[in-house]
This record gives structure tokens, C-alpha cells and sequence, in this order.
């Protein structure tokens, strides 16, 4: 049995963070029950890429999930998600802060009817507070929280990130691990409670550095000048002849040793504690001599902390090819189709069945409305 066997969860968010989040929740166990619009249901089943009747990106997040739709601005169906929620364990909103209470569906209201219910709210700026309601996406939250200036280049001029670091790392990875706590908790006190998830504000537990630096006395980071945003050449990225890049994290002393050996680094640039920049100009010019496999074969049996950066499919190819547990299951199509699952951060033990399908809209609505 699944270590979330028979948890209810309603779940009424949206695109990434709380899909992402319930999705978790559906592997390990729970029963999902996704609260979609009528017309069109959530915004993530037309995203591009298409997959079949609704989008790949809808299908990854959605795996194993039931949906119901439901008019929310009519009374009839509102009442009806409401004695849903009576019955469930958990609930997963994504709204603007007012919008559940203007519903009648707020922590409030659905407590009276059910003291048991772990309340779940994911926004941008948390439930109160000035920026509360101001609209927002991963790209805003990253800046109003220091982290787009902390990745900036010398000259100050910030780099998009690859991942959405706001969404899933300050919204859905936060959502599970404090609904998971709730569930605890209420094991042992009878009661639930809400949770109050601020995507802006749990980014700040990802700077932890920068953090210590200025709460410690030290200068607050400055882009490009710590050891860990490019400041140090212990810690960057350097091109090779082939254009191609090595990821170099020789921080400790040891592994820094290892790597000058490898790289046959002049004496005189190995001291980098006076002057850092001119021990990175040194190493850039020595890996920008040779090729991505020379290098490779120069840090081969050596712990230097160095990888040769990898492209996103290059990385999935790497996975198939070691038989990695993160692929074992798929995503199962309405016409038969089938594409490996999204990785979730869950143990193999935890993790729900190998192929298993996404919902088409509204296809529980006979089972979860129609006797309400």
C-alpha cells in the first residue's frame, strides 16, 4: 500500500505549481480530484507542444489524476464542489488571495463543514501583505526575491533561468512538504489547518550563501563576485576549443590541486586568494586550447569535480542508457499513445503504477457530482 492510500485531495490550481504539487501527491498514493472550467479547463491542455487531444505538458502533470469540471460563478455547482470538500482531506488552490472567500469556498467557510481539512493556498506574495494581489509569473518572483541579481554577469546584466526555480523549488516542493506536515499533525490533533505557501518568499531558503554574507557582517553578494556566482575559478563555466562547456567545481583545496594538475596550470595562478580574476583568465585561455575530449580524458580517474555540460536530451539519453528508476513509468494518451511520466522526487517504493493515464475533462464528473 501507497503511504497516501485513501487521501482525498481537490485540487482547483492551475498550469505548474500546484499541479506539480498534487501530482506528487497522486504518486504516492492519493486520490486527486482536479476542478477544471468547462469551457477549455485549466490553460496547461493548450500549451504548446500538442499531445494528442490536449498538451504534453497537461499530460505529464495531470498522470493519474481524475477531473471534474465545474462552473464555479454558478450556485448550483459551487454547492457541489462544497460537499465535495466536505469529504476530502486535502485542498489545492492557486487563486489571487479574495477569490476563494468571493466563491464561498475559503479555508473559513469550508472548515465549519469539515474540521479536518488541510487547506492549501500557493500564490506569488502570500495571502496578505501589499504585493498580495499583484499578478505574477516564476520570472517576476525570482526578481522581487534577489535571485535574478545574484546569477547577474559583471556587468550586471541578469541571465534567464532554465528552470522554473519560483514555481516548483518556491511553490509545489513547499505545498507537498507542508501538506505532508498537516496530515501529520492532524494525525495526532484531529484538526487541519491553512497553509499559506508564498512562491517569492521560500526562494529566499535558496540563497542560503548570499544570506549568511550579509546577516553574518560581510558585504551583501554582488553578480559575478562570490565563490559561487562567478567570482571565484573555482566555480565556473569554461569553454572549450569545440565550443562545448566543462562545468568546474574544484571548491576545496584538494580537488582545486587535482584540477590545476590536470589542466597543467601555471604556479603562479594557482594562489587565486588575492587575485581570483586573474587565475580565471588563466584556466579560461589553458581550456580553451583543446577540445571537450581532451579534457575529458585529462579528468578521467582525477577528482576534480568537472563535467562536460550536457543538453536536456543528451541527459534523458544518459538516463535511458543506465536503466535509471526516474523512466520506469509512462503517461498513457487517450488514443493509445504512451511517453515516459515526469520524474517526481519520490522514492522507487513510493511511487504509483508504471503506466497510468491523464483525464479528459470532466470525465468524473457521473461519479464525484452526480449523486450530490
Amino acid at each position: 500500500m501507497q503511504p497516501l492510500t485513501g487521501v482525498r485531495v481537490v485540487d482547483f490550481s492551475t498550469l505548474l505549481p500546484g499541479p506539480l504539487a498534487t501530482l506528487i501527491l497522486a504518486e504516492a498514493g492519493a486520490e486527486v480530484i482536479k476542478i477544471e472550467r468547462p469551457e477549455g479547463g485549466d490553460d496547461m491542455r493548450r500549451y504548446a507542444p500538442a499531445w494528442g487531444q490536449d498538451s504534453a505538458g497537461f499530460a505529464l502533470l495531470n498522470r493519474g489524476k481524475r477531473s471534474v469540471s465545474a462552473d464555479l460563478k454558478n450556485p448550483e455547482s459551487r454547492n457541489k464542489v462544497r460537499e465535495l470538500a466536505r469529504d476530502c482531506d486535502v485542498l489545492v488552490e492557486q487563486f489571487r488571495p479574495g477569490v476563494m472567500a468571493r466563491l464561498g469556498l475559503d479555508f473559513e467557510t469550508l472548515q465549519t463543514m469539515n474540521p479536518r481539512l488541510v487547506y492549501c493556498s500557493i500564490s506569488g506574495y502570500g495571502q496578505s501583505g501589499p504585493r498580495a494581489g499583484t499578478a505574477g509569473h516564476d520570472l517576476n518572483y525570482l526578481a522581487a526575491a534577489g535571485m535574478l541579481a545574484l546569477g547577474a554577469d559583471r556587468d550586471g546584466r541578469p541571465q534567464l533561468p532554465a528552470g522554473l526555480i519560483a514555481d516548483i523549488g518556491g511553490g509545489a516542493y513547499p505545498a507537498v512538504m507542508n501538506i505532508l506536515l498537516a496530515l501529520r499533525a492532524r494525525d495526532d490533533n484531529g484538526c487541519g489547518c491553512h497553509l499559506d505557501i508564498s512562491m517569492t518568499d521560500n526562494l529566499m531558503t535558496w540563497m542560503v550563501n548570499g544570506l549568511a554574507d550579509g546577516f553574518g557582517g560581510a558585504a551583501w553578494p554582488q553578480p559575478a563576485r562570490g565563490l559561487l556566482n562567478g567570482g571565484s575559478p573555482r566555480y565556473q563555466l569554461y569553454a572549450t576549443s569545440d565550443a562545448q562547456y566543462i562545468a568546474a567545481a574544484p571548491i576545496e583545496q584538494k580537488f582545486w590541486e587535482s584540477f590545476c594538475d590536470a589542466i597543467q596550470l601555471e604556479t603562479e595562478f594557482r594562489d587565486d586568494s588575492t587575485e581570483p580574476q586573474r587565475s580565471i583568465a588563466a584556466v579560461t585561455a589553458r581550456i580553451a586550447q583543446h577540445p571537450a575530449a581532451h579534457w575529458q580524458r585529462q579528468f578521467s580517474g582525477r577528482d576534480v569535480c568537472c563535467t562536460l555540460m550536457a543538453t536536456l536530451q543528451q541527459a534523458v539519453e544518459q538516463l535511458h542508457a543506465t536503466g535509471s528508476e526516474l523512466l520506469r513509468c509512462e503517461v498513457k494518451g487517450f488514443d493509445g499513445e504512451q511517453m515516459p511520466a515526469l520524474p517526481v522526487p519520490l522514492a522507487p517504493q513510493w511511487r504509483g503504477e508504471e503506466v497510468d493515464s491523464y483525464p479528459p475533462l470532466g470525465e468524473a464528473n457521473s461519479e464525484y457530482f452526480d449523486n450530490l
